[in-house]
């Protein structure tokens, strides 16, 4: 069987999707598998927060478009990137293990983000990480566009006093010891689905989907899920400072969500518990959780309209 991988060209997109060609050649080495290196325009436009400009689908839209010309049979995605929504025909038929989901603190000058200073500059393309930072210290943020290896390079010569990324492709790329401090996603919620890689491909390709499946992780698939309800329920866009993370310890989950204004000023924070077997569906209740305290007001302001 030939199939083609469409991911983009990145090192960390390229260090995922080799990891699923390499993980489906474990199950079937005769597999011929090549990569379709796309760029799509989150990876041209680098001088704009994304929330301005359209948000995670950026990211994704000439992949997934790729994937429905029939121009490659599976793509490869970091989960935080995913909009809440799938085109028609295509499905995110594996997730696989995921890798640590908290955001990371790197600086050069400090060991943690309680010692930034008051007016430090801490570089984030995320209003979700940017809420955060503001709602808990006297910091400013700045704008911080690019691939891992260029947000580093911002960093060490000197635009920024800390940036913040994602754990995750950081440990992937072999940049852990660049993490100065991993941030407590029970006081910094992470992004839906962060830490996590997706596979997609069109649904009505059965041996395609049936390949893939063998890649699910279960936990996973499920944790990520649930966030994805949240993200779907409260707009399911980058232009809102929002957050959800899932964690299971035995038979029990426990979710803990937010949405907030850009500046911090607001912020409506909700926590759930309950068995692992009922998570289905509790994305959706804790959004409208947060939705009835008031975070609808703060949804309407950035999207002009009702949730």
């Amino acid at each position: 069987m030939k199939l083609t991988i469409a991911t983009r060209g990145s090192q960390l997109a390229l260090w995922q999707a080799e990891h699923v060609r390499d993980r489906l050649l474990s199950l079937d080495p005769t597999l011929e598998i090549e990569l379709n290196i796309i760029k799509t325009q989150g990876d041209k436009i680098l001088d704009v927060s994304l929330a301005k400009i359209g948000g995670k689908g950026l990211f994704v839209k000439e992949i997934e478009t790729a994937l429905l010309e029939k121009e490659a049979d599976l793509a490869v995605h970091s989960m935080k990137d995913m909009p809440a929504e799938l085109p028609e025909g295509l499905g995110l038929v594996a997730i696989l293990d995921r890798e640590d989901p908290r955001d990371a603190f790197v600086s050069n000058k400090y060991k943690s983000i309680a010692e930034v200073p008051a007016g430090g500059v801490v570089g984030t393309s995320s209003l979700r990480r940017a809420s955060q930072l503001l709602k808990n210290y006297p910091i400013e943020t700045a704008l911080l566009r690019g691939n891992v290896n260029t947000r580093l390079a911002k960093l060490d010569n000197g635009d920024y006093d800390a940036i913040i990324l994602a754990a995750a492709g950081l440990i992937r790329l072999g940049f852990e010891e660049r993490i100065a401090e991993s941030l407590d996603p029970d006081g910094f919620i992470p992004s839906p689905g962060q830490g996590a890689v997706g596979v997609e491909c069109r649904v009505d390709d059965e041996r395609v989907c049936a390949l893939l499946a063998q890649l699910n992780d279960d936990m996973t698939s499920a944790r990520v899920a649930a966030e994805r309800e949240f993200n779907l329920a409260i707009g399911g866009s980058c232009q809102v400072p929002a957050g959800c993370h899932v964690t299971v310890a035995d038979d029990q989950y426990e979710m803990k969500a937010f949405v907030a204004s850009p500046d911090g000023v607001k912020y409506f924070r909700a926590e759930k518990k309950g068995l692992f077997s009922e998570l289905k569906g509790e994305g959706t209740i804790i959004a409208n959780a947060l939705l009835e305290q008031g975070a609808d007001q703060v949804l309407k302001d950035l999207l002009g309209k009702d949730i």
